[in-house]
């Protein structure tokens, strides 16, 4: 299929209905594409498991293909596999470990309480660290909504199909998570100086880590199948 459209660049949904249909190179020039992105998405939140949760993302599309009908992009839709795979990740977690009740609040439970663990990223500065500190420390649907407004680009009609809530909601959920990030660097800031260098330009430090993200993490080198 893919090289029935050389001229042209395939788009996302040609790509998955082709591999959906068998092609394999379909399958892994969409894993590419968007490879970075899902890959930041799962980097500061998952340890050892980055792989795995990237290709069952993946391999999620295909099967979901049939209950999606394209009101959104391909890219909320892939987010919002993404954001699936990670909550069952925790819930197997919890119930590999024997945890009476498998199904944590995301709303309410942090990374720090789900999976306590030092992030894998490696930040270069000491504001960056502080960001990475605090957001792994507010509650997960939080986290999420920050990481996918200030590292994704997504306003909120995006987030709300992601997450699957109203645009309202959207709204309310990223104004809420920002407060939560913000109280929460002044419990764990180290000193007055550094709280004041990450507030005063917040949005800078946050989007800084982008990159970084996926310099710490895996490429796309091999096949997805």
């Amino acid at each position: 299929m893919v090289s029935c459209l050389i001229g042209r660049q395939p788009s996302d949904f040609e790509l998955l209905d082709a591999w959906r249909a068998g092609d394999r190179d379909a399958g892994n020039l969409l894993f590419e594409r968007h490879f970075d992105a899902i890959c930041r998405f799962f980097a500061n939140k998952v340890g050892d498991n980055i792989d795995d949760l990237i290709q069952r993302t993946f391999l999620g599309c295909i099967e979901g293909r049939d209950r999606f009908r394209k009101q959104a992009s391909f890219r909320t839709y892939l987010f919002a596999v993404a954001h699936n795979v990670l909550k069952m990740h925790f819930r197997d977690l919890r119930r590999d470990a024997g945890v009476e009740s498998p199904d944590p609040d995301f709303s309410q439970h942090s990374l720090d309480d789900l999976a306590p663990s030092p992030s894998s990223v490696l930040a270069v500065h000491e504001e960056q660290r502080l960001l990475l500190e605090a957001l792994r420390r507010i509650p997960l649907d939080s986290q999420v909504v920050l990481e996918l407004y200030y590292w994704e680009d997504m306003a909120a009609p995006e987030l709300a199909q992601v997450l699957g809530i109203p645009e309202g909601t959207a709204r309310s959920r990223l104004r809420r998570a920002r407060e939560l990030l913000t109280h929460r660097m002044r419990v764990l800031a180290r000193s007055p100086s550094l709280l004041k260098t990450t507030l005063s330009d917040l949005e800078h430090w946050v989007r800084s880590l982008r990159e970084q993200l996926v310099a710490s993490e895996p490429n796309p080198d091999d096949d997805l199948l």
